[in-house]
């Protein structure tokens, strides 16, 4: 898997703080030597949240949020709908969108909180879109910086005749000509890695820029690998609801993907995170019988397994256990929480005005290699639903919250906003979800580099 990652540069170039006149040699010898510790340490505290526009979330919901990211203090937080890519360009999907005068004070925006604490000790990589509504981005403590990232997801898959390619041209060419120097070959079922200095190859073909040009459409994904595990970011396609390209299609494909990526096996576990669109079981949704029977505009799909609510579809629930199963992965908020949780067990909530008011889901998620498991301290919803908090605010003044002009008048009085009911949304949708980790056994090999 090695050969098919962006490697991150190294910060050579970057400017050292100045010490201060006040700290001796030896001050300063050990301040580097805890620092070169820091850096050998695994990040074991992860966030995951889809911010329903993180731009907004700067703008009307900073200081709650981060008052709660100082107050748990993550390793990395993983974030959806970040920020809209550079719309009638060729596309950095690394870079925030700055062409126009509005686009340009919004990277200012975004880049001044990014700046503040206690962002200020992450490093950010984006996988952006067109579209504010998509994307995904990835904040890193700057002590935990990966070795490699890629912004998508396919290039086991479409790169995998290049492999094979490759791998027959060598084994051709390596015994009867003297073009490689330095090299020494590691051949396996599915990946050639090749350690030393390769010469004339780089003139057949240029792995490296095939590579760079791939992104992810829509920014769904970043794959990063630190020392002891790969982390895997996904923004997974809503099923829709209909049997179209951009619905059901789209989601079979995608979940296809997803299978044949996790079942590749790789020397170090898997962390997959993101909002997953799909609740697996009854218990991951607050009424299973309303989403069951949930359709848009009276339409039925031709298949029953698509009936139902997007992300609650017997097809998709089924697909997902497979995922599951086909690459050993556990959910880890399941694995540690086994009953059903109507308080705090859902990552998502519907809109108080409506019938999906009182509506929630669990589509966001932490699943983990099962070499894991046994790591798992924690895995915790971070939220409440939109229908619980209001009752919990106005329980003095007991209203009727059935009826919605009670909770419009109410909502009214107290001149809140209908993001402000989600306790623990910050303004989104979604709520965070993190994941804590046991430090590894040093004596265990289970995730050797």
């Amino acid at each position: 898997m090695k050969r098919f990652f962006k490697p991150i540069e190294k910060d050579g170039s970057a400017k050292k703080p100045a010490l201060s006149p006040s700290k001796n040699n030896g001050e300063t010898e050990k301040s580097e030597t805890s620092q070169e510790e820091n850096n050998k340490r695994e990040p074991l505290k992860f966030l995951t949240w889809n911010a329903n526009s993180l731009l907004l979330r700067v703008k009307n919901n900073w200081p709650e949020f981060s008052k709660f990211v100082t107050s748990f203090d993550p390793d990395i937080i993983e974030v959806r709908m970040p920020a809209a890519g550079s719309k009638g360009a060729p596309k950095n999907p690394g870079e925030l969108k700055d062409d126009t005068g509005p686009s340009r004070e919004e990277k200012r925006t975004l880049l001044r909180a990014l700046s503040s604490p206690p962002f200020e000790d992450f490093q950010v990589w984006w996988s952006l879109a067109d579209s504010k509504y998509a994307g995904t981005a990835l904040l890193v403590k700057k002590c935990f910086k990966p070795k490699k990232y890629a912004v998508f997801l396919q290039f086991i898959f479409s790169l995998f005749c290049t492999v094979i390619v490759f791998n027959f041209w060598l084994q051709l060419t390596v015994t009867s000509c003297c073009f490689f120097t330095d090299l020494q070959l590691t051949f396996t079922p599915c990946f050639l890695t090749v350690h030393g200095q390769l010469t004339a190859f780089s003139s057949f073909i240029n792995l490296s820029s095939l590579l760079a040009s791939k992104h992810e459409p829509d920014g769904r994904v970043i794959l990063a690998e630190f020392e002891t595990f790969h982390l895997l970011n996904t923004y997974s396609p809503n099923n829709g609801w209909k049997e179209e390209e951009n619905s059901f299609q789209r989601r079979r494909k995608w979940d296809k993907r997803i299978l044949e990526f996790v079942m590749q096996r790789s020397e170090k576990p898997l962390i997959w995170c993101g909002d997953l669109n799909v609740s697996h079981e009854e218990i991951d949704v607050s009424h299973p019988e309303f989403f069951s029977a949930a359709k848009l505009n009276g339409y039925i799909p031709p298949n029953k397994e698509d009936c139902g609510q997007p992300g609650f579809t017997l097809a998709e629930r089924k697909r997902f256990g497979d995922i599951l199963k086909e690459g050993r992965l556990v959910d880890a908020y399941r694995f540690l929480h086994k009953e059903k949780d109507m308080d705090c067990g859902f990552s998502w909530s519907g809109n108080p005005i409506g019938k999906y008011r009182g509506k929630r889901m669990r589509i966001d998620y932490f699943v983990v290699s099962e070499e894991l498991k046994d790591r798992i301290a924690a895995c915790e919803m971070h939220g409440r639903g939109i229908e619980l908090e209001v009752k919990r605010i106005y329980a003095a003044e007991k209203g009727n919250y059935n009826d919605k002009l009670v909770l419009l008048k109410a909502m009214e009085l107290k001149e809140l906003e209908i993001s402000n009911f989600l306790a623990g949304f910050y303004g989104s949708d979604h709520c965070p979800v993190s994941l804590e980790l046991l430090p590894a056994n040093p004596d265990s090999n289970q995730i050797s580099p």
